[in-house]
């Protein structure tokens, strides 16, 4: 939770149509209050994306609890659609890193022929560890259409110039089927 809004601040939680999320649904929140920002400096067109009517696109996407709260679910850009059901990869990372043989990993959504786009976990491991262990670690916590249908091995996860992982670079190094 990031806690309850500032009493000088609206937050709202829309839907990918710019309609408004029903009561506890996760959609992507708008800000809008003075202390927000009033555009990127020189980028007018950035600005145009991100601030529409005075309202800022913060990129992630949250839902409100019954007393409040607002919890960040996910950014945006890293939802996973499969099967027309949305899956915030960090829940999914969150159970991952649990299992004793994870060191760190990465969700990432491929695109699956059937289901639109899948779960992919992109794994730095502690120790060897099989597919069907992480599935069954993830079963006990998941919904089944949560569990990574691919398992990807690699020693390091690329970071990004901020220092986050680079899951666009991963998407694309990934993408191709196998």
């Amino acid at each position: 939770s990031v806690g309850r809004p500032l009493p000088t601040a609206q937050i709202k939680l829309i839907d990918d149509e710019g309609r408004p999320c029903p009561f506890g649904a996760p959609g992507e929140i708008l800000v809008h209050a003075p202390q927000c920002m009033e555009g990127y400096w020189n980028d007018d067109a950035a600005t145009a994306q991100a601030v529409v009517d005075g309202w800022l696109h913060t990129g992630d996407i949250g839902r409100f609890d019954d007393e409040g709260y607002l919890y960040i679910v996910d950014r945006k850009k890293d939802m996973i659609i499969s099967g027309g059901e949305n899956i915030a990869s960090k829940e999914i990372e969150e159970v991952l890193r649990r299992h004793a043989s994870v060191l760190d990993c990465a969700v990432i959504g491929l695109p699956d022929a059937k289901w639109g786009e899948s779960p992919c976990a992109v794994l730095v491991l502690r120790d060897e560890v099989g597919d069907r262990d992480l599935s069954e670690h993830c079963r006990t916590l998941l919904a089944a259409y949560k569990t990574p249908r691919r398992w990807i091995r690699i020693e390091q996860l690329p970071l990004n110039a901020a220092g986050k992982i680079d899951k666009p670079l991963l998407r694309r190094r990934f993408a191709a089927p196998g």
